[in-house]
């Protein structure tokens, strides 16, 4: 017992523990701790065998490695160490002096970036020798006219290149722990700088370009430890962890010939920002190299515990963690479905607070006064709009036409847009927002073909609270923060707004902090619709009206309810909850009570669609749902495609038309068999090469793909390229991040 209790010792002693994003030390340091109190455990057991340590060895800091960026943290990190080693000497050995030398330097915690290296960086400068700098993103100035804030062109920083980029090396370890920057996708640029970003990119092409910063360290913590030059990894993310783009990197290494496992995830926690104080929403993962069960842990309450921080109960349950950071139906597993392609897609990104104006300054516009200006300057509706109390504006919608054809046909509003919106999009990094400065940066043309001829279509909130479906207006144009679905049948809005589906949008959707997001690629693309009879879709299709009529009137009676506050109410009255005074009152004014049996009756009506048990748990639904999928995915591979609009989807065919599956694939062979071409030098022929490349793919493809396609095509380039293509019509852009011809 003593001699496995000793080499026990010895094997604590070499453990080497990593972080590749140690800031000042503080993972490293609580590392520390831990590893000395096993040790404490190992000399008191020796001791209970009448024996005493004689080695020479002992737990100490050179076994704990550090990567940081910031050369003062990566000083302090190191000098924290051999404190906290000091600290815990006197502790346990009283006045016993430490070995000397007492501070050692071992070179542990080393000064440099963790997932980029690179031979050097240089200013980018033009043809004459000049450097090419960019407006910093912050610095504003007064517009002389508005006085509205508008760029100040004045505030430049330099674009810079990094030559020969790489991934970086980290230093061999046992286990590799951390917490790295939360930098989300949307700030990578302004935090990192253009030519940071760039270079990432292009050195990891695992990672999709949407993801978070954080994910370049759990793609590169995931190969090391598949790859046996490390046991584990824990990482702590934010809770988009589980989104679209995230959860891809996740699932490439889980699906892996050798694979990887999720033996411990906490998907959702509380955290404080040490940066800023800020109450934020966290992931905790832990992989494995191998096929292994894990331990998943949810957060079922949460309270205010001692000095700062919260008690936080978990239930835990064992099982295959999925890449969306669940146990159960393998939900992530499902496909999109032919059946439900081009229907949904986000509203327009406008990228110009200018387009958007009230009523009053629509009419002093020339609404009304100029012809054909009804076609462009529209009601305009946002996911506050829908959930709150709506602001009542309208946005100026130029899609399709030229700046000369503005300017003469509608002089007034081109100078409103001149005025407000191209000093913005002239400091735009992208050259198809610059130079299309009159049309929204993303004008979802190719989703308006599907609103053509249609009176109405759905629409939900992205992220919300409460997952509902609304039909609104076709003169109404919907801003990105709504997923819209280019259906008009009350049928759709009555099986989406069901238990069944609100299961699978909560399980296949992703969050933002604690609110649920609707994904349309995950939610709505893969989501089996029931093959309901024709009486069972005249039921459902009855309620799906009754419900968006009775909100619709209710809210018309009362301007200032919200449908936020009527499913409030509802999920108190769900819950057994008694009801305050305020409650009350939207009770009594959204009718919640009948809102209540509303849901209740679409969802037994949608579960007998499916021939499915009323009552049934979450758990089941979204088994069955995957199976559904599966089901439906091998009949579309088969050529059997239950289109949800044929008349728009399949225009020569049937509701369950067949598709030439045989002929797509055999041109995606042919397309596929070619070589690789060198990509043009000039603008033009970039522009014709990225056009016949995205038309021999006869699919839905991302830039990165058809970068591919090229010798040595920067994906940036390739999507501005395409920006531009689907702007002149000749490309389509299918959802965020995905084009076809």
């Amino acid at each position: 017992a003593v001699g496995e209790v000793k080499r026990f010792h010895q094997h604590l002693c070499t453990v080497r523990v990593l972080d590749p994003a140690c800031g000042t030390g503080n993972f490293l340091y609580v590392t520390l701790e831990h590893m000395k109190r096993l040790e404490g455990e190992v000399l008191t057991a020796l001791e209970d065998f009448g024996e005493q340590q004689r080695e020479l060895i002992e737990v100490d800091p050179h076994q704990l490695l550090g990567l940081e960026v910031n050369p003062r943290a990566a000083a302090i990190a190191d000098l924290v160490l051999w404190i906290g080693h000091l600290q815990w000497h006197f502790r346990t050995r009283g006045a016993a002096q430490p070995q000397e030398p007492v501070l050692r330097k071992f070179h542990n915690i080393e000064n440099r970036d963790a997932v980029l290296a690179y031979d050097d960086v240089e200013a980018v400068n033009d043809e004459s020798g000049e450097p090419v700098t960019r407006w910093d993103g912050r610095t504003t100035k007064p517009h002389p006219v508005t006085g509205e804030p508008v760029p100040d062109e004045t505030a430049r920083v330099p674009i810079l290149r990094y030559t020969n980029p790489r991934k970086a090396e980290w230093q061999a370890a046992d286990y590799i722990i951390g917490n790295p920057p939360f930098i989300g996708n949307s700030r990578m640029r302004d935090a990192l700088g253009d030519g940071y970003v760039e270079a990432l990119r292009r050195t990891y092409d695992g990672v999709p370009e949407s993801s978070d910063y954080v994910m370049y360290w759990w793609e590169r913590a995931a190969q090391v430890v598949r790859e046996g030059q490390a046991r584990r990894f824990g990482l702590i993310a934010t809770n988009s962890l589980r989104q679209t783009f995230n959860r891809r990197v996740i699932e490439r290494h889980l699906s892996a010939e050798k694979p990887l496992s999720l033996i411990f995830v906490i998907p959702d926690h509380p955290w404080a920002d040490t940066s800023n104080g800020a109450a934020v929403r966290i992931s905790m993962t832990v992989g494995e190299a191998g096929e292994k069960e894990g331990t998943l842990g949810n957060v079922v309450s949460e309270a205010r515990g001692d000095a700062d921080g919260l008690s936080v109960e978990l239930v835990e349950r064992r099982g295959k963690i999925f890449a969306d950071l669940t146990i159960g139906a393998n939900v992530a597993s499902a496909v999109p479905l032919k059946a439900n392609e081009t229907l949904s897609n986000r509203g327009v990104v406008l990228h110009g607070a200018g387009f958007i104006v009230t009523g009053e300054e629509a009419t002093r516009l020339g609404l009304g006064r100029l012809a054909g200006l009804e076609k462009h300057i529209r009601n305009y509706c946002n996911g506050r709009d829908l959930t709150g109390i709506s602001r009542g504006v309208m946005v100026i919608d130029l899609f399709g036409l030229t700046a000369e054809e503005v300017r003469i046909r509608f002089p007034e509003v081109y100078q409103w847009v001149v005025e407000r919106v191209k000093p913005e999009r002239d400091h735009n990094n992208r050259p198809s927002r610059r130079e299309n400065w009159w049309i929204f940066g993303e004008p979802i043309s190719t989703f308006r073909p599907a609103l053509a001829g249609l009176q109405r279509y759905i629409a939900t909130v992205e992220t919300s609270k409460h997952r509902f479906f609304v039909f609104l207006d076709e003169d109404i144009l919907p801003d990105n923060k709504l997923v819209n679905i280019a259906l008009d049948d009350a049928f759709y809005v009555g099986v989406l707004s069901s238990r069944i589906h609100v299961t699978w949008a909560l399980a296949a959707g992703s969050t933002l902090e604690d609110r649920p997001v609707y994904v349309k690629t995950t939610c709505f693309d893969t989501f089996p619709f029931p093959d309901a009879t024709d009486e069972q879709k005249r039921r459902i299709s009855e309620l799906g009206e009754a419900l968006d009529a009775h909100r619709k009137r209710q809210q018309a009676q009362h301007p200032r309810l919200t449908i936020t506050e009527m499913y409030n109410v509802l999920a108190s009255l769900r819950a057994g909850a008694p009801l305050s005074e305020r409650e009350r009152v939207i009770h009594e004014q959204g009718l919640v009570s009948v809102l209540r049996g509303l849901h209740d009756d679409l969802d037994k009506a949608v579960c007998d669609a499916y021939g499915w048990e009323h009552g049934i748990s979450d758990e089941e639904i979204l088994l069955r749902l995957v199976a559904l999928n599966q089901e439906r995915a091998a009949e579309e591979r088969g050529g059997l495609v239950r289109w949800l609009r044929p008349a728009y989807q399949h225009p020569r065919g049937t509701a369950q038309g067949s598709l030439d599956i045989k002929d797509e694939q055999a041109t995606k062979a042919v397309a596929g068999s070619k070589a690789k071409s060198r990509f043009p030098s000039n603008l033009a022929e970039q522009a014709r090469a990225v056009r016949a490349a995205l038309a021999a793919h006869s699919g839905v493809v991302t830039p990165a793909q058809l970068a591919k396609s090229f010798q040595r095509a920067r994906v940036e380039r390739v999507e501005e390229l395409l920006q531009t293509l689907v702007l002149l019509g000749q490309a389509r852009q299918v959802e965020e991040g995905k084009y076809a011809a």
